[in-house]
């Protein structure tokens, strides 16, 4: 296995650490943890421990094109870790009433659109690699929840009023990014990909 695909099966261990260090631990005498979860401890660690898988999304792109090491299993792999990361860390800053619902649908029904097309085309032999549209989806969502991440850092560390209005300004308009690069991603799949809709052989 390269390391390139060694980092994409990193990011996607550091997912189950990030939940910990979000959501609190809903049993009895976990009181203090999740003092702690909850606190700014937890916070700068989950936010860490994001950033870096956020990273990795970067370095094992860099390492399969600069070192050759581009391969089906690298293609495969890499976006299933890119929605397992994005979309379990939204969903606990859902469950933690700090996300929208609505946003985590928009991009759970986009994956399911484009997996399912991903699985059309692998009946056919071919492997449809993130496109650049893709992996501008990806920085967005990735920007988006790094900001969720940090805000209760911030709000926890200058003690500012809750809401801070320009943090809800820039929070908006990263929501508005996400959406409209999730929705923008999924339609340019589509229609580029078209082709596995129909009935032709595919050349």
């Amino acid at each position: 296995m390269n390391i390139a695909n060694k980092l994409t099966i990193s990011r996607m261990l550091m997912i189950p650490f990030i939940i910990l260090f979000i959501l609190p631990i809903p049993v009895e005498g976990a009181a203090g943890w999740n003092n702690f979860v909850t606190g700014i401890g937890g916070h700068i660690i989950a936010l860490v421990i994001f950033s870096l898988a956020s990273f990795t999304d970067f370095l094992d792109g860099h390492f399969a094109r600069k070192n050759d090491m581009v391969s089906n299993f690298g293609k495969f792999l890499d976006p299933i870790a890119d929605k397992l990361l994005v979309i379990s860390t939204l969903a606990c800053l859902v469950a933690m009433d700090r996300a929208s619902v609505v946003v985590l649908i928009i991009i759970i029904a986009r994956e399911f659109l484009v997996t399912g097309l991903r699985l059309m085309a692998a009946e056919k032999g071919v492997v449809i690699a993130a496109s650049m549209f893709g992996k501008a989806k990806m920085v967005a969502q990735l920007i988006f929840i790094i900001f969720l991440l940090a805000e209760p850092i911030f709000y926890q560390l200058t003690g500012a009023a809750y809401p801070s209005q320009p943090l809800e300004i820039i929070k908006t308009v990263l929501v508005w990014i996400t959406v409209i690069m999730t929705l923008l991603s999924g339609a340019d799949y589509l229609w580029k990909n078209r082709r596995f809709f129909l009935d032709e052989k595919i050349q």
